[in-house]
């Protein structure tokens, strides 16, 4: 569409400066308040505009793809996931779907350790102590946790951000282990000194702690089972800053309720922002609020990416990290 100047209706706030160039290069309109839109504003925005921008807390399914108006030909996600959007439904329809992919992974690998950390060395427990103003000194007992170094470090998923985790946890003296849909070159296991697990059972069952780093897909929904939470020995630790889909998280909580497992630290849930209250209780996990790519830089750079991705597609080009359902 060259020569013409798009409109576009994004769904959620974005950072000051993204917000201000979306609105010198496009006929954009902004949301005034940080909520997500209702469903029927979706449905709305997309009989109107030519480009969406969607988040991962708007829900684009086939239904609501049928709503769209024939000018709708971009969906131009704000963020690297894409599992809340029917990528084969909006192909069908012309509409293509990009995504802003490695942005956030130093973000996301960052967190995985930070997690790592505080479930093992007992953070948030001295943290709420101090809070609290029931800490009365220092004691040989006082807090124990376990040391991450020499410790056998299990990557699910050995991407971008698997290998960012990798590469932080080697600085940390850990051994890495991974398994991955396709073992990776030699050459970059060699420079990440990383173990390839062909099977994802026997890796689990022999880890200290299980790093999960894979996308959600049919394939990977509940890959961490309750069969396979059992696997893990009662001393792991398993942390989570992908998609909670991933893990069986009614299984989890039942683990380490007995404790069958260790400790968790998880940054994303198996129902978004419906946290399991039995989860919430339990003094050996690790909550936080999808908070792994929460860096200004980061959100700057994700803006970026989305108008990169409109400019080139009003430009007539294909954008650069369009999402083909092959990909997924």
């Amino acid at each position: 569409m060259p020569n013409q100047r798009l409109s576009v209706v994004v769904t959620r706030r974005l950072p000051d400066v993204v917000e201000t160039r979306l609105k010198e290069l496009f006929d954009v309109e902004l949301r005034d308040d940080d909520t997500p839109m209702r469903r029927e504003e979706i449905a709305e925005a997309m009989r109107r505009a030519d480009v969406l921008v969607p988040t991962l807390t708007d829900e684009i399914d086939a239904t609501l793809l049928a709503q769209a108006g024939s000018q709708l030909k971009l969906i131009a996600n704000y963020g690297a996931g894409v599992d809340h959007i029917d990528v084969h439904s909006a192909r069908q329809r012309g509409i293509l779907v990009a995504n802003t992919p490695g942005v956030v992974t130093d973000d996301t690998a960052d967190m995985a350790m930070a997690l790592m950390l505080a479930v093992t060395r007992q953070i948030p427990q001295g943290l709420a102590a101090m809070q609290s103003d029931t800490w009365r000194g220092w004691s040989p007992l006082a807090y124990l946790g376990t040391r991450i170094g020499g410790k056998r470090l299990g990557i699910l998923g050995m991407g971008r951000i698997g290998q960012a985790v990798a590469r932080r946890a080697r600085a940390f003296g850990m051994q890495v282990h991974y398994h991955n849909r396709r073992r990776l070159r030699p050459e970059v296991e060699d420079a990440l000194e990383a173990t390839w697990w062909e099977s994802l059972d026997q890796m689990v069952a022999r880890m200290d702690v299980i790093s999960i780093n894979c996308p959600h897909t049919p394939s990977t929904f509940h890959l961490m089972n309750a069969r396979r939470l059992k696997l893990l020995k009662p001393s792991a630790v398993i942390i989570n800053t992908s998609r909670g889909e991933v893990i069986d998280e009614n299984a989890l909580t039942r683990g380490l309720r007995a404790g069958e497992i260790a400790g968790a630290g998880l940054d994303v849930f198996e129902r978004g922002h419906d946290i399991n209250p039995r989860l919430r209780e339990l003094p050996n996990v690790v909550l936080l609020p999808h908070m792994g790519s929460a860096t200004l830089e980061g959100r700057i750079e994700m803006g970026e990416k989305v108008i990169l991705n409109i400019k080139t597609f009003a430009d007539g080009h294909r954008p650069p990290d369009q999402v083909l359902p092959g990909m997924l």
